[in-house]
């Protein structure tokens, strides 16, 4: 009896311990799912997108091209409910959450020019940064002449807008007229690039400078630095641009200084860069910058009728040929055009011909505009070839359309764009003001006639859609961790708060060469003597024995 009353209170004392000790545990998984639920909502407030942030852009150059590349940036965070304002020459009219101040007047539009001129000018990098710096200055000077920009900055009487934004938007230049602003307004920046990175001026813009063993010059005639020859080119160009650069600023600075080179720079939070990893071989980047190409393209629209049916007839397909917005077709040299002529009459392909005025003598199966909509053709799937000069938003539509590119490239970046394009053996490069009728008909039969290019196109643009989230939900995102972070400016890299000579070592590398020079020293002393006295000591020993 007693051992039956034994056990069942041994049995009541367990079962005691185990309620307490489940109700302990509950106790901690419930305090443990609470806190994680805190944690969870405080979390979901800390990433809240923000809601109307005030933006104010400033287009500061007055290239179409360059246009469509920062528009597509508004375009997404207007989407977005944020209220953009901007200062452009190219006004296309305000709409919801979204205000157009057109800066035309004060601007030099480069659209339409001269090929002879603009090969001139900038085909080459000599001649190009030549004029650089006076080109940015006359870019400059005309974003702060428009009076409504001038009443922003400096708050004077009479300004449409209130000095109330959250965030600067405005496209890069190598002269810098854009700490000034941010300056005035207080405010932090973002950059625009609508080429891939101005490699002279990307220490400065980000602390970093990229390897010119590995990493192409934006002028360069390759995408990658791949013989002796190329590299040594390579790095004599970075080194070129970047010294002729800086020197033409530092002249400009002490005998025609502008107001807006005075002020303290201001780095960029976030630089958006029209590069992705088909038109930009793999390189290293700091972590503030943000690759958004292919943010100008838009969702597809019906093509006019015209075209249209000119397309939907063409039995063997359709070839594509301008040289964008900023090169007027009709500029080009009379043989040079003859040689496209006699070309497109004797291909089986209808041509679509960008052309700004009347043509003689043309080709039955060509149709000629002084517009296409080049977007929404390159997407048919009758078009077989895009002939181009290789400017990136042309490149992106092909890619994104899976068209073979026929490349001419001119100046600026196109060289190292058609040749990424190359690489990816989707297109073809050839030289404009050498080429010939057997060389360009060739071409044209070997991309056609092959399935390779074809298949190659599709498969860039594959990768090219192939992405986690899309160039505008990017923009969005990162255009808020802005303002949410007031500035972000963990995210600028080191290198900024360095001087020239410390990015690269050179202090570092004196110290230890004067170590090495120390230690040379005195054990060149410590040899002399030591051989001063072993021979004193052996003359001495020659005496005695004598």
């Amino acid at each position: 009896m007693y051992m039956y009353y034994s056990y069942q209170l041994n049995l009541l004392k367990y079962s005691s311990q185990n309620l307490i000790t489940t109700t302990m545990m509950v106790s901690r998984l419930y305090t443990s799912a609470v806190l994680t639920l805190v944690l969870l909502i405080a979390a979901c407030r800390w990433v809240l997108p923000v809601e109307n942030a005030r933006i104010l852009a400033v287009q500061t150059i007055g290239a179409k091209s360059h246009w469509n590349f920062m528009r597509g940036v508004l375009r997404s965070l207007a989407d977005a409910g944020h209220n953009v304002t901007v200062f452009t020459p190219f006004p296309d009219g305000d709409r919801e959450n979204y205000t157009e101040v057109d800066t035309s007047k004060e601007f030099p539009v480069k659209t339409n020019l001269n090929l002879k001129r603009v090969m001139e000018i900038y085909g080459r990098p000599v001649t190009y940064f030549y004029v650089l710096t006076d080109l940015d200055s006359m870019y400059c000077d005309a974003v702060y002449k428009n009076r409504q920009f001038d009443r922003l900055v400096h708050g004077g009487d009479g300004g449409d807008f209130e000095r109330k934004f959250d965030l600067i938007i405005m496209e890069s230049r190598h002269l810098d007229c854009t700490s000034y602003l941010a300056n005035a307004l207080n405010l932090p920046i973002i950059f625009t690039m609508p080429s891939p990175m101005m490699t002279a001026a990307e220490r400065s813009f980000t602390g970093h400078m990229s390897n010119p063993a590995t990493v192409s010059h934006y002028l360069a005639l390759q995408a990658v630095p791949k013989t002796f020859v190329q590299r040594f080119a390579n790095a004599a160009l970075l080194a070129y641009s970047t010294l002729r650069t800086t020197y033409d600023g530092w002249i400009m600075n002490m005998t025609n200084p502008r107001r807006y080179q005075l002020s303290p720079k201001v780095n960029p939070s976030i630089i958006f860069l029209n590069t992705n990893h088909l038109t930009e071989a793999s390189r290293p980047v700091v972590p503030n910058v943000i690759e958004i190409g292919g943010i100008h393209l838009k969702p597809k629209n019906k093509i006019p009728d015209d075209i249209f049916e000119f397309i939907e007839g063409a039995p063997n397909g359709v070839i594509y040929f301008t040289f964008g917005s900023s090169i007027k077709l009709t500029s080009l040299p009379v043989h040079i055009e003859k040689i496209f002529k006699q070309v497109f009459s004797n291909v089986s392909q209808r041509v679509l011909w960008k052309y700004e005025s009347e043509m003689k003598d043309k080709p039955e199966n060509v149709m000629i505009k002084k517009w296409f909509p080049q977007r929404d053709i390159l997407l048919h799937p009758k078009v077989k070839l895009f002939i181009s000069h290789g400017g990136l938003s042309g490149v992106y539509e092909a890619i994104d359309g899976g068209v073979p590119v026929l490349g001419f490239p001119l100046f600026y970046d196109q060289s190292r764009n058609i040749d990424n394009l190359v690489n990816s053996r989707m297109a073809i490069a050839l030289d404009l003001m050498s080429v010939t009728e057997k060389t360009l008909l060739n071409a044209i039969s070997k991309i056609i006639n092959s399935q390779n290019y074809s298949i190659n196109a599709k498969i860039a643009s594959e990768r090219f859609r192939d992405r986690p989230i899309t160039p505008q939900q990017s923009v969005v995102y990162w255009t808020e961790y802005v303002i949410r972070h007031k500035g972000a400016p963990h995210l600028k890299y080191q290198g900024l708060n360095l001087t020239w000579y410390q990015y690269f070592l050179l202090d570092v590398i004196s110290v230890i060469l004067i170590f090495i020079f120390l230690v040379l020293f005195i054990t060149y002393k410590v040899l002399k003597r030591v051989f001063k006295c072993a021979l004193k000591n052996k003359q001495s020993q020659k005496v005695k024995t004598k």
